[in-house]
């Protein structure tokens, strides 16, 4: 994983960079989303509270707009939310408050039935 800190002589602390990115979603039916990161740590993303409160967010509440608009868009956990690919117009998150808030999982792909 490739880190960087930034240094600046005016500022009293130091600012790490981790540039993690969101390579694969799959959202769930609950309002959580699997995350794929390019550090090859799978995540499980709660996005329950930014539902909750409203906001820009409420656009994506219903859960089929949700799930079907649940992708990757600038490098993270996004929701195109005008079905045009837009990297401008679309709902994205931070990839490095996903990696945060999101808990470790295990692939939900390789699960047996």
């Amino acid at each position: 994983m490739m880190e960087q800190i930034l240094t600046d002589p005016t500022i009293k602390f130091r600012t790490r960079i981790q540039n993690r990115r969101v390579s694969k979603v799959l959202p769930e039916t609950d309002y959580r989303v699997f995350c794929y990161f390019s550090d090859g740590r799978i995540k499980l993303y709660d996005a329950r509270p930014l539902i909750e409160g409203g906001g820009v967010f409420s656009r994506i509440a219903e859960t089929g707009v949700f799930r079907d608009t649940c992708t990757v868009m600038n490098g993270t956990l996004a929701w195109d939310v005008n079905s045009d690919r837009d990297p401008y117009a679309c709902i994205d998150l931070d990839p490095d408050t996903v990696y945060e808030k999101a808990v470790n999982a295990r692939n939900p792909l390789s699960r047996s039935a």
